[in-house]
């Protein structure tokens, strides 16, 4: 199975921060997800004074819907710093789009990894 390095490796061709418009920005944060299959699904964030922009979480996430997956095993998001942990938006956004994704392994430090299920350890759905 692909390691965090590589996964890493793979954020890093995509991110380039850089001002695509008067008022946006794009790729200050870059994205990789392993997916169930094996594939590498990357996205960078746009910035927008509006907050119209999103995450690079979700802008990878939306390739991976593009190509018929949902199930994460691992992700990862770098920047200018280093690793990042997922906002709590996107750690939402990640249990939602598959159940079993509560399981994925989520880098949050250059050292350590939980699950997303220790990120969101009391959810606000109901269980029947």
């Amino acid at each position: 199975m692909m390691t965090f390095a590589e996964l890493i490796t793979h954020a890093e061709k995509v991110y380039a921060p850089r001002q695509i418009a008067s008022n946006a920005w794009a790729g200050s944060v870059a994205a990789g997800i392993l997916s169930e299959s094996g594939n590498v699904y990357t996205g960078v964030c746009i910035d927008t004074c509006s907050g119209m922009g999103f995450c690079a979480e979700h802008a990878a996430i939306a390739a991976m819907i593009t190509a018929g997956e949902s199930k994460i095993l691992k992700i990862v998001a770098i920047g200018k710093t280093g690793i990042y942990p997922p906002c709590g938006r996107c750690r939402e956004f990640i249990c939602q789009i598959n159940d079993t994704n509560l399981d994925a392994e989520v880098m949050v430090s250059e050292n350590e990894v939980v699950t997303l299920k220790e990120l969101l350890p009391y959810r606000w759905e109901r269980k029947e």
